[in-house]
């Protein structure tokens, strides 16, 4: 899978933008093995192709702080099938810490049995700047009508991942752009997908990475 989760641009002005690391992964419940493109192993401080990640490789490198709670995540991926999404910081082999989010959704084998779980590492250790708040009108005309809806999205975000408002954004920001979906367009279907989700505390983390993977369908669907 190397190479699989390329740089995605965020910002769309090419002589001041600024790339976020996105990376893709794998695990499959059976055999606990584990498969990550060269942006999750660069985000552990690994050369492409240097090192097969493990479980116990992965658990390694969580901060002490998040390693007890990452272990939590991993056996309830494994007894109950469920998804390893989580926000958590991540030591790389220098040393340097790096504020990740990982999204992602449960796999399946042709008869529907949930084999594993895969999906998205995102790096957010580096913040936006005074200037990238400015994106919204820079970039998309006619968005700073819609503002509100995105403010709506950003929110849900932040309360689901632990993350701050700017981050909330570059979220967005990738999967508008990964999906080549309207900004504004994405974040309404997110905001109203959310009001339809389950109550339930324990299933939210769940259910939000599904509708985050998938919101670009239910656009594109109403475009």
């Amino acid at each position: 899978m190397s190479g699989s989760g390329a740089l995605h641009r965020f910002d769309q002005q090419p002589d001041h933008g600024e790339d976020v690391l996105v990376g893709t992964f794998r695990f499959w419940f059976v055999g606990e093995r584990w498969e990550w493109s060269d942006e999750v192993a660069a985000m552990h401080g690994y050369a492409p192709g240097s090192v097969v990640p493990t479980s116990a490789l992965v658990l390694s490198h969580k901060h002490p702080d998040d390693r007890l709670h990452v272990q939590e995540l991993l056996d309830r991926a494994l007894h109950n099938g469920e998804p390893f999404s989580n926000t958590h910081r991540v030591i790389d082999t220098a040393g340097a810490v790096h504020q990740v989010v990982v999204v992602a959704d449960r796999m399946v084998d042709e008869s529907g049995a949930v084999v594993g779980t895969a999906g998205h590492y995102i790096d957010l250790t580096d913040t936006f700047d005074e200037t990238r708040k400015s994106v919204l009108s820079d970039e998309l005309p006619g968005v700073v009508a819609a503002r509100a809806v995105i403010e709506q999205a950003k929110g849900a975000l932040m309360m689901v991942y632990k993350i701050n408002a700017d981050q909330a954004f570059r979220i967005l920001q990738w999967r508008s752009q990964q999906t080549n979906t309207k900004l504004r367009d994405l974040a309404a279907e997110l905001v109203e997908g959310f009001s339809e989700m389950p109550a339930p505390p324990a299933s939210l983390r769940n259910a939000f990475d599904h509708l985050l993977l998938t919101v670009h369908e239910r656009a594109g669907k109403r475009g």
